[in-house]
């Protein structure tokens, strides 16, 4: 069956979509933005620059008020936590629960749509806090973090899109559900506007780079969903985009 949303991506792009994926992928007050959906995914990257740029501004202030590099970096990751009301970190620790911690298909997902935190959910959030949190620190450090959070926060949200495209939906409702899949042209749309928005931030090498970081780890994981679930979810989707975050902070602060 074809998705509602999939059909809202004959009209060409818009400026509102920007609107639209920001307030799909934060919890920034844009009360009057209009509706995501698959048609809307192009913008990820865009949202996830305006994102990127706030928490630079918040790295900023704090350096500039004389706190050390890591605890500017503590407050930059608790300022994209609040920002995106931890949509991206929820769908990591659901993952790891679910993946991990049931046995067959339909528990995996049974397990993924509980609201509790398990054991494997905990360490991943964790871990991927501790990471996140150590490589801010030294970019900070070294004085460009502006760079740095633009084009990770741009490059991560590119992984979406494309994930959504190359996996059916793995159960009939949810957040996923609900947005519908992009069509092949608007996944790579956002692909290349993420590379545009990193170019200038990381040079032709450093994007390149970044490009194919961020595809060997979309990859890993695609291919994990589709042994696991047999598709994805929006939990899938956010888990994507975490580690693509991670791997590419970590790449950067190396």
């Amino acid at each position: 069956m074809t998705d509602a949303a999939e059909t809202d991506t004959d009209r060409p792009p818009r400026p509102g979509d920007v609107a639209a994926a920001l307030a799909l992928l934060s919890r920034l007050p844009l009360a009057s933005a209009p509706r995501a959906h698959a048609g809307t995914a192009w913008a990820y990257p865009l949202a996830g620059a305006v994102l990127g740029a706030l928490a630079a501004l918040v790295g900023s202030v704090a350096l500039w008020l004389g706190l050390p590099p890591p605890l500017a970096a503590l407050v930059v990751l608790a300022a994209l936590v609040v920002m995106t009301g931890a949509l991206h970190e929820d769908g990591l620790a659901d993952v790891a629960d679910g993946f991990w911690g049931g046995w067959t298909r339909a528990r995996r997902l049974e397990i993924m749509r509980d609201s509790r935190i398990g054991t494997y959910g905990v360490v991943a959030l964790a871990l991927s806090l501790a990471a996140r949190w150590q490589a801010l620190a030294l970019i900070l450090a070294g004085g460009g973090h502006w760079a740095a959070l633009i084009a990770v926060a741009a490059l991560s949200r590119a992984a979406m899109p494309m994930v959504m495209r190359a996996l059916p939906h793995a159960r009939g409702d949810g957040l996923s559900r609900s947005v519908g899949r992009p069509r092949a042209a608007r996944a790579w749309a956002a692909a290349g506007v993420a590379a545009l928005v990193a170019l200038p931030c990381l040079g032709l090498g450093g994007t390149l780079g970044a490009v194919l970081l961020v595809a060997l780890v979309a990859t890993g994981v695609a291919l994990l969903a589709k042994a696991k679930i047999g598709g994805q979810t929006g939990d899938v989707l956010g888990a994507t985009q975490q580690l693509c975050e991670i791997a590419l902070l970590c790449a950067l602060a190396a």
